[in-house]
């Protein structure tokens, strides 16, 4: 006999507790909650419900893109009306494992939604997920000859939901304290950008900056560009007459500054670029490599160094060849980390993401003069129109007094015709 269970459903800092009450942060909600998962561990079956509302972003997924277990077992027929899509599988179907532990037999799965486009369209708006799903059966309790109903609960239900991360790219005041406020640099000056990764509850990454391009437009496939980063991680602005280079070290692993002396695209009349990067991450816990590495070039030395790891991951920097071709400017892709072995391990995040930040306005020094002297307030211009009327008024005045004297003095000094 199988004895009764808990049932809990992790989703980020939310659980489903005994009796199906949605409990966070200590404060209960209504037992009505709507759950995106709902897993029944039954005798000889599991059935699985999921909302298709999944990410709570009232963006709908699609049945035909949700499959159970490595052998990707389609979910029961419904129809477009309906808000769920149900799973009804045996215990040993889809490819589910079996492990005997001293207390429970343990059988594990997962849930996997790879969004796909609709039509002719090449976009998706819903994220790809994998949500492990385990089923706890207890091994102990009383055995008979007789025959009984089978009318336990799971004794224990785990889903993962999916980690969410977010890259962010933004221009910071010269001290790297707070954010840049305003986007006008003039030129001889550097930008100081800085790129992140918030990882939530996710284990400890670290973030590289693959490859940057300058272009006039938020277009990252705009002509004329200027390549800042590229051969995964090489900052090859300051081969130039530049001094961009990463920040050593990092004040962080999931965050990377770095310097770009500000520029403008030569009879491009805009002055103003915008900077996209490709950002991606690798667990903390990874060594640096020629792949995944943040190298700047040093001109005292004519040679280039990492931000960390060993110095001969920068070497290929040199060639122009750092492996695998580097992320293509007009081929914007993401992918997945890796899984464990471990189905209660095994997680799936964006590992990769394009942020743009701009524009950036530059001028030049002479150019700032010239607008600057043409910009003058209006009060200052009317003090200044004022003052040169009453000069000329002055002026004219003295003039007048000058001649009404002269005329003055000729007429009480009349001059005889005879003496």
């Amino acid at each position: 006999m199988l004895l009764d269970g808990d049932c809990f459903l992790q989703q980020g800092p939310s659980w489903l507790g005994k009796g199906g009450r949605l409990l966070q942060g200590g404060a209960s909600r209504s037992e009505t909650a709507v759950q995106p998962v709902v897993v029944e561990c039954r005798e000889a079956t599991l059935v699985v419900t999921v909302s298709k509302d999944l990410f709570g972003t009232r963006k709908l997924i699609r049945a035909v893109d949700l499959t159970l277990g490595p052998e990707g077992c389609e979910p029961l027929v419904s129809t477009d009306t309906e808000d769920v899509v149900r799973f009804e599988v045996g215990l040993h179907e889809c490819g589910n494992s079996m492990q005997v532990t001293d207390d429970a037999l343990v059988y594990s799965t997962f849930l996997l939604h790879d969004p796909r486009p609709v039509g002719n369209l090449s976009i998706v708006r819903t994220n790809r997920a994998e949500i492990p799903i385990e089923c706890h059966y207890p091994r102990r309790g009383n055995v008979s000859s007789q025959a009984i109903l089978p009318t336990w609960l799971p004794f224990r239900t785990t889903v993962f939901s999916e980690e969410k991360l977010t890259f962010s790219l933004r221009l910071m005041e010269e001290n790297w304290s707070a954010e840049k406020r305003t986007p006008t640099f003039h030129l001889g000056d550097a930008a100081y950008l800085q790129a992140e990764i918030h990882t939530g509850s996710h284990v400890p990454l670290r973030l590289f900056v693959d490859q940057c391009v300058a272009t006039p437009t938020p277009d990252q496939n705009a002509s004329p560009y200027h390549t800042i980063v590229d051969f995964h991680g090489c900052l090859v602005d300051g081969l130039t007459d530049a001094s961009s280079a990463f920040q050593v070290p990092r004040p962080r692993p999931d965050t990377l500054q770095f310097t770009v002396d500000v520029f403008h695209f030569a009879n491009d009349s805009r002055n103003m670029i915008y900077i996209t990067c490709h950002l991606k991450v690798t667990l903390a816990e990874q060594d640096p490599d020629e792949l995944n590495k943040a190298c700047s070039f040093s001109k005292p030395s004519n040679s280039w160094f990492p931000v960390e790891g060993p110095a001969d991951i920068c070497q290929c920097c040199s060639k122009g060849d750092c492996g695998t071709p580097s992320h293509a400017r007009r081929q914007p892709h993401v992918v997945s980390l890796g899984s464990s072995s471990s189905a209660r391990n095994r997680r799936h995040v964006t590992e990769e993401a394009d942020v743009t930040v701009g524009p950036l306005i530059f001028l030049d020094r002479t150019g700032d003069h010239k607008m600057e002297q043409w910009a003058l307030p209006a009060d200052t211009s009317l003090l200044l129109l004022g003052t040169g009327l009453a000069v000329v008024a002055f002026l004219t005045l003295t003039a007048v007094i000058l001649v009404l004297t002269r005329r003055c003095r000729t007429a009480s000094h009349p001059v005889s015709a005879s003496q």
